[in-house]
């Protein structure tokens, strides 16, 4: 066997289960049903005499963040992006999101200054299932690593 390693050891494989998405206080977002992130780069695009291939340099990025929530109460999220569009003063928060190893490290990333971004449900209604609010976010500020998941040796 070549790859002794097996992609790091699947013993130690997480599921949605060990993850978590937290307020700026450290506060379990329990109704939170999923969370993802991303960043999105764009590319400066240029040629040069002499070289027919076009190159690329770094130019901008941008993180998105985006929740499906399970809508249980009229909690502060839904409050304040109401009275934000009553007042015209959009809401900013910052978010935690933690990934829990099977050895108790933890992947933690801080989302700051996030705000809504496209669209964003006020309510979702349908029969036969239960209700969840999608909500989108534009992350202002870089991600911050705080701790890195790891295995055991």
């Amino acid at each position: 066997m070549r790859n002794v390693r097996a992609a790091g050891d699947s013993r130690h494989a997480r599921t949605g289960k060990d993850g978590a998405f937290y307020n700026a206080d450290g506060v379990l977002l329990a109704t939170v049903e999923s969370f993802q992130s991303n960043v999105n780069y764009n590319n400066a695009k240029y040629s040069v005499l002499g070289d027919a291939q076009e190159h690329e340099t770094a130019n901008t990025f941008a993180v998105n963040l985006t929740m499906s929530q399970i809508v249980v109460e009229d909690d502060a999220f839904i409050q304040e992006l109401m009275t934000a569009l009553e007042t015209q003063e959009m809401p900013r928060w910052d978010f935690q999101g933690s990934l829990l190893g099977r050895n108790n490290s933890e992947e933690r990333v801080v989302y700051r200054d996030c705000i809504p971004s496209g669209q964003v449900d006020i309510q979702n209604i349908s029969v036969g299932d239960v209700i969840k609010r999608q909500w989108n976010f534009f992350v202002n500020r870089p991600p911050k690593l705080q701790s890195l998941l790891g295995i055991d040796a």
